[in-house]
């Protein structure tokens, strides 16, 4: 019996130990990434979002540049229309978590090269990303083209387009840049056309005005302007170059 008790304490002693030891990205679910929920099942963890946007980050290559845009780093200031834009960014932050299940729960942020859309972009994902909302970036080109590459194999390109498509929040940088090709236009509808009957909400940056969209496809361009009705950003004319200001 004494030894039974010994043996008890020692392996709680134990346990105690690697508790104090052992730091987890989250105690909840000590980064196993699901939970034990009232009935006895078993759920995901809402931190699962966050770690899948982590390895997605980091298999982009941009992961460090991406975490370090903020807003308190967006030079403002440029002018007045790059001032209205930090505003509007601001603000869909603050009121992400209120309308993030409705119709008009998206931004997007267009305008000419080196005018700031990219920073601010980030700046929100990562004020998302801090509130562990899981934020997909999506980079255009690279992406566009790893989705063409592997629509052969339907079962990879499924695998692939899905991540996409399901996003808690997706970040698309730079949406049709450079050549568009009919291919580029189905893939983008196929994931932008999901996420608006869904509901899932979607950061955009562009060069491409809303007009413009609505001229490369009516379709996706309704659909962007839908979602993002009331977080429009329209940087117009070359003006100032915000990466020559130091950002």
């Amino acid at each position: 019996m004494i030894e039974q008790v010994k043996k008890q304490e020692g392996q709680n002693y134990l346990e105690e130990l690697e508790n104090s030891t052992i730091r987890y990205k989250c105690d909840k679910c000590r980064d196993m990434l699901f939970i034990e929920l009232e009935d006895g099942s078993y759920g995901h963890c809402r931190c699962r979002a966050l770690r899948i946007a982590e390895e997605k980050l980091k298999a982009s290559g941009i992961s460090e540049e991406f975490r370090r845009m903020r807003f308190e780093t967006y030079n403002y200031e440029t002018n007045m229309q790059t001032m209205e834009a930090f505003l509007t960014a601001k603000n869909y932050s603050k009121n992400f978590e209120d309308i993030r299940v409705v119709r008009k729960n998206s931004i997007i942020l267009s305008g000419s090269v080196g005018v700031g859309k990219t920073h601010l972009a980030m700046s929100i994902a990562n004020t998302l990303l801090d509130r562990s909302i899981g934020v997909i970036y999506m980079p255009y080109r690279s992406s566009i083209t790893n989705l063409k590459q592997s629509i052969t194999d339907e079962e990879n390109y499924q695998r692939e387009i899905n991540v996409y498509k399901n996003a808690e929040v997706l970040l698309i940088d730079d949406l049709f840049k450079g050549r568009i090709t009919e291919s580029d236009i189905n893939i983008m509808y196929e994931i932008l056309d999901y996420r608006y009957f869904k509901c899932l909400p979607v950061i955009i940056t562009t060069e491409k005005l809303i007009d413009a969209l609505l001229d490369i496809d009516e379709a996706i361009g309704s659909r962007l302007y839908e979602m993002c009705k009331n977080y429009v950003i329209e940087i117009k004319g070359k003006g100032l170059n915000y990466r020559m200001q130091g950002a």
